[in-house]
């Protein structure tokens, strides 16, 4: 079993764009770390600077192209993990931050572009940003910190992707952004209440602890 303090960022890469910090804890494996399941998370964090080219040089299809291949690497990589049991402290490194990189970059990306507005991206990226806080204040303070993905994250992760992959497919259709807006509001919505639920959760564990 891998201690408690240190394995904030174990994953038992499940796919489906995982949060970014999962359960503590479980099994890895001791074997050679640049297995398939790395081998497929590395080719994610290839494409992205591949799927942002494309995006500034305004080939949404391209984009498109991209961004869902790099969603089956992350469906592959977390069902072949899971079935031959080769989960590795790299892979639990890699996975949840390649899955971030592509999200946040995608965001930022867009909000240049104006096709996001500036506030959603400013928006993502700090709730990321207080994940990644509650991560290091566990990880250097010894704390038993619980940053595990709820179902409010995982919710909000995959309504993250959806939307980037509709904005694409709306643009390079050249239709109208509005007709995002209801889903748009549906993952701001998700997006502050994970963020605020991931502050409650690591408060009152602060105060239990004081206590």
């Amino acid at each position: 079993m891998v201690d408690n303090k240190k394995s904030f960022l174990y994953s038992p890469r499940v796919g489906s764009f995982p949060c970014l910090f999962p359960p503590r804890g479980g099994p890895v494996s001791t074997g050679h770390s640049m297995n398939v399941p790395n081998s497929l998370t590395i080719l994610r964090i290839l494409l992205i600077p591949v799927f942002i080219g494309f995006l500034i040089y305004e080939r949404y299809n391209h984009a498109l192209v991209v961004i869902l291949i790099a969603g089956l690497t992350d469906a592959l990589d977390g069902t072949i993990a899971r079935v031959t049991n080769q989960r590795t402290k790299l892979g639990a490194y890699l996975d949840p931050l390649a899955d971030k990189l592509l999200l946040t970059s995608g965001f930022v990306t867009l909000s240049v572009l104006h096709l996001v507005p500036l506030w959603v991206a400013i928006l993502v990226v700090s709730r990321d940003l207080i994940l990644l806080t509650g991560a290091l204040l566990s990880r250097f303070t010894d704390s038993s910190l619980d940053m595990s993905p709820t179902f409010i994250g995982k919710g909000t992760t995959l309504l993250q992707l959806l939307y980037i992959i509709l904005i694409i497919i709306v643009t390079s259709r050249h239709l109208e952004r509005q007709l995002l807006q209801p889903l748009l509001y549906l993952m701001v919505f998700l997006t502050v209440t994970s963020g605020l639920h991931y502050l409650y959760r690591g408060v009152t564990h602060l105060n239990t602890r004081e206590a």
